[in-house]
């Protein structure tokens, strides 16, 4: 009798949803009438002391963006202006810090969270999390702007279909992501969106880190695995086959795969890391800081996932990547005609491996060594997609507060 109430996940999403929204409007009702009571009881002298909404509202939807906003939330503290944090990671580093003027929350994970942003009130949101008005994260009727900010380099067309378009702006680090979100706003006919380049403040503190950093110790030549996940990403397409290649030719071997994969892939990686135990040669790495496995390595082997730019612009090392057996069917970028930004680059910048090449693997891990062309591409790419190295934090709060002060006016 119990599988007459069964509800399959997806159905129980969509329920879910259509209930936030009637408890939103519900509750968006019921302030709208609190309104006009106090102004009538009052005789038409409400004051707006009693508003609950925040000025600046920041929404990390886990811990690991943390690496994106510590330099906005420093930026918002050093100028003495008031900023809500609110995470759905209960372990946020932000909720450890001992700021004045930057208030930090936890709102609850997945729906829960999701509940209090769609009633949330607000002057300006900023987020890396794509989807909004999409999924379960509806508009606030009580917020008016709202701004993505991107955790990664990257192309703007790289996000799962539909993923920003309804934002109000987005901050970019290139002039490519510009074009990319201006011909995706033409096809679905949106209105225009801000979209000013700032930069980026996570891999601007890379580099301050990376630039404080003793010497690395000698050591054997170390290989990081660092995919990204899905049906094209290393481990879908090579299993195995590229760490025993590795480890039969000698290198120390660093796997480390999104974080993604041991949720939405979970059984692959189980797999693999029941049949590739840790050994003095081989090591997993799950850190939520990558600063240290990315200084530790000398060369990495990725696919398209944006890590791929911490290593070679930032730590300014070689790379090897899988052939882009991309499927861009689920993402924004399957509208355009043109090829991702990160597929026309990916060949400046590093070396290919395919199937056929892993039997002489160190031959191309050796030549990927001493290939001076690799260090002119790896520059022109840094020109093209890491806009004002150094000033994002500065630029980001620069904006907001000149954004904040419009919608005052306005």
């Amino acid at each position: 009798m119990n599988t007459l109430f069964y509800i399959d996940p997806g159905t129980g999403s969509m329920l879910f949803t259509l209930l936030i929204g009637l408890v939103s409007a519900g509750v968006y009702g019921l302030r709208t009438l609190a309104v006009k009571l106090r102004f009538f009881a009052s005789g038409g002298r409400v004051s707006k002391a009693k508003d609950s909404s925040k000025d600046y509202v920041i929404f990390a939807e886990d811990k690991r963006y943390w690496n994106v906003f510590e330099p906005i939330c420093d930026e918002f503290e050093q100028r003495g202006i008031e900023l809500s944090y609110l995470t759905s990671s209960a372990d946020d580093p932000a909720l450890e810090k001992a700021y004045e003027h930057v208030h930090c929350e936890f709102i609850g994970e997945g729906n829960k969270g999701f509940a209090q942003l769609n009633m949330l009130q607000a002057d300006l949101v900023l987020a890396t999390t794509p989807g909004l008005d999409v999924y379960q994260w509806k508009r606030s009727r009580d917020v008016k702007f709202y701004a993505h900010i991107l955790h990664a380099i990257s192309d703007a067309s790289m996000y799962k279909m539909f993923g920003l378009d309804y934002y109000d702006a987005v901050l970019l680090t290139g002039d490519f992501q510009v074009q990319q979100i201006r011909a995706l706003e033409r096809l679905r006919n949106l209105p225009a969106k801000e979209l000013p380049i700032v930069g980026l403040t996570y891999t601007d503190s890379l580099k301050q880190r990376l630039d404080a950093a003793p010497p690395l110790l000698a050591h054997d030549t170390t290989v990081l695995i660092a995919p990204s996940w899905g049906k094209s990403a290393i481990f879908s397409l090579y299993g195995g086959t590229i760490i025993d290649a590795l480890l039969d030719a000698g290198y120390h071997v660093i796997v480390r795969p999104h974080p993604q994969s041991f949720v939405s892939e979970a059984e692959l990686m189980d797999g693999l890391m029941r049949s590739y135990p840790e050994s003095e040669q081989l090591e997993w790495n799950r850190d939520t800081d990558n600063f240290d496995v990315l200084r530790r390595s000398d060369i990495m082997i990725s696919d398209f996932s944006g890590v791929i730019f911490d290593f070679a612009l930032v730590f300014d090392k070689p790379l090897i990547y899988t052939e882009p057996a991309f499927d861009s069917a689920p993402y924004d970028a399957c509208w355009l005609d043109e090829e991702p930004w990160t597929f026309r680059v990916l060949p400046r910048i590093g070396k290919q491996l395919s199937m056929d090449k892993l039997d002489h693997i160190s031959e191309l891990i050796e030549s990927t060594f001493t290939d001076s062309t690799l260090q002119q591409g790896r520059d022109l790419a840094r020109s093209q997609c890491w806009a004002h190295q150094g000033e994002a934090a500065t630029r980001i709060v620069d904006y907001l507060i000149e954004k904040h002060a419009q919608l005052k006016i306005n």
